[in-house]
């Protein structure tokens, strides 16, 4: 009788632990308030577009608010959606970006490594008209009520994604090979 209640006691602790890690895993999806911007700069000033309309799904296992695991995160932004006060600038990115053809622009989580409480490296896809290129991306975590801040910035190259730096006027303003790319997380 009484090794029938030990192994009824310890099935129920089992039990409870595999529902307990079961609901620790979560999968969320990208909150409106998530913000995406790129930077670079030419001759003639430094620039910025900015997007707030990612869409997106994660699967996180967090535990007493920590991130655990990272297990997967897709990032999916409609190139056009990234805008610049200016329409010119705007209109020299989607000819970059070749829009009409390539209409999105995507990640796509390959690894997560934790570096600390907060800090983690992803390996990622990243496809930019049309390419595909594979980056690390360095990234800071945090939890606020019960959503997921991920923070992050990736430095990357016109010629990276086999795209030209656009030119204005003739030529006589150029745009820097150098661009960043930002971006604030929120997941719920």
């Amino acid at each position: 009788m009484k090794t029938k209640k030990i192994k009824s006691i310890l099935l129920t602790f089992i039990c409870l632990g595999i529902a307990f890690y079961a609901k620790a895993q979560k999968n969320y999806t990208v909150d409106t308030k998530s913000l995406f911007s790129v930077t670079g700069t030419s001759t003639l000033h430094d620039w910025e577009m900015k997007s707030d309309t990612g869409t997106g799904t994660a699967n996180i296992t967090a535990l007493n608010h920590k991130i655990t695991e990272i297990n997967s995160l897709t990032i999916m932004l409609l190139a056009e959606s990234i805008k610049n006060e200016k329409n010119g600038i705007n209109k020299a990115a989607y000819e970059t970006l070749n829009t009409k053809t390539h209409k999105n622009i995507k990640y796509v989580l390959k690894s997560a490594e934790k570096v600390n409480e907060s800090t983690w490296n992803l390996t990622g896809i990243y496809t930019i008209a049309g390419v595909s290129k594979e980056y690390k991306t360095q990234i800071k975590t945090s939890f606020v009520n019960e959503i997921i801040n991920l923070q992050g910035v990736q430095k990357i190259t016109f010629a990276d994604f086999g795209m030209t730096p656009p030119k204005a006027l003739l030529g006589t303003i150029k745009t820097g090979k150098d661009l960043t790319i930002n971006f604030n997380l929120f997941l719920k």
